[in-house]
């Protein structure tokens, strides 16, 4: 009996665990294309709001309206022509969900007002550990990283930005989202 469970116990560990992955999203651009693995476990109701614009196809047609060189590309919320474009209600925000602003992965912006967030995203170019929420303020909520395609925020990063619509860093070639779909 002790033969037989040691060698159930021993296949049991030999058995490869498998990681549960999160939703996958394909972002195409007129820069290039990249996916996106999104964490519905560390930012459930943040994921859930990011979904819903891709599932309602309003992420197509918007530009990256803000882009730094070594800091963050943010867009999903001007059409090419910088109309800001309607949102659902702001999400509450899940900066204290251990997920951190590193180099590639996606997360919300909002304004001054922690739970302001709706449809903007950025990408972190770098680690930006600084937009990281703790324990006495609220930092931006990281739901996701790129996991294929990064290289186009590395071209996106080396576009000629200026001002327009009283913004700073815009292209002054618009970075367009021509599809964003969920990938099965």
């Amino acid at each position: 009996m002790k033969t037989m469970l040691k060698a159930v116990l021993l296949s049991a560990a030999l058995i490869p665990c498998v990681a549960l992955a999160g939703q996958k999203v394909k972002v195409d651009t007129t820069m290039g294309a990249f996916t996106l693995e999104l964490n519905e476990q560390k930012a459930p109701k943040t994921v859930a709001n990011f979904i819903r614009y891709v599932e309602d196809g309003s992420y197509v047609g918007t530009q990256f309206h803000r882009v730094i060189s070594g800091f963050v590309a943010q867009g999903g919320g001007f059409d090419k022509n910088f109309k800001r474009l309607s949102t659902y209600e702001n999400v509450v925000n899940e900066s204290s969900n251990g997920l951190s602003n590193a180099t590639g992965t996606i997360a919300m912006a909002r304004t001054q007002d922690p739970n302001s967030a709706t449809r903007q995203f950025y990408i972190n170019l770098k680690d930006n550990t600084f937009l990281d929420g703790s324990k006495t303020k609220p930092g931006y909520t990281v739901f996701g990283k790129v996991t294929d395609g990064f290289g186009t925020f590395t071209k996106m990063a080396s576009v000629k930005t200026g001002v327009k619509n009283g913004m700073r860093d815009v292209p002054t070639n618009p970075v367009v989202i021509t599809s964003v779909t969920l990938v099965k």
